[in-house]
């Protein structure tokens, strides 16, 4: 791309000069966005949450697999998720599919959703075979965000042992968690 030398005529200046100020607003007003929250962000409800599951080649070790839970902010304002959700599974008809998610252990912080935003949670899930001799089947993820009392159900169908738990469950982190990739 070459400069050319020649004056630029004041019509020119004037749009360029306006349009650099919007460039410059937009790219201002889009940064606050991603990156700071009203000191009164409220802490994210289930109303104003979409809760998936980050299904794909999930990450793998020896008798488990990792999935990515993930929360975006639907809502019009930016808000809060601190600290571990609640998940358990459930079989056809609603009944809870053995124990609920026990917590990983490790340390959490909290995170701000702008509107638009995700942040995830690793969710582990344990081979069951390897806890009972007679899994059921769990047809879906019972999800609460952190910290809330109604929840969101997810279809995921895997086994679970009726009196151990196969669920694990980190504390919620920013960003969108990638399958097979995203570990905390």
């Amino acid at each position: 791309m070459s400069v050319s030398s020649r004056p630029v005529g004041r019509r020119r200046t004037v749009g360029v000069v306006c349009c650099v100020m919007a460039a410059v607003a937009t790219v201002s007003s889009g940064a606050w966005a991603h990156t700071a929250a009203p000191a009164s962000a409220a802490r994210c409800t289930t109303a104003h949450l979409e809760i998936w599951l980050g299904l794909g080649e999930g990450g793998g070790t020896l008798g488990s697999v990792y999935y990515p839970l993930e929360f975006s902010n639907v809502g019009h304002h930016a808000c809060t998720l601190n600290g571990y959700p609640g998940v358990s599974g459930f079989r056809t008809g609603g009944g809870q599919a053995g124990p609920g998610a026990s917590r990983n252990g490790q340390p959490h912080a909290t995170v701000t959703l702008a509107p638009g935003a995700t942040a995830h949670a690793i969710l582990r899930v344990v081979d069951a075979g390897a806890l009972c001799s007679s899994p059921v089947t769990a047809v879906g993820l019972k999800v609460f965000p952190p910290g809330a009392r109604r929840s969101q159900s997810i279809d995921f169908s895997f086994a679970a042992c009726p009196h151990s738990g196969v669920l694990i469950v980190g504390p919620v982190r920013a960003g969108v968690g990638i399958p097979g990739f995203t570990t905390s």
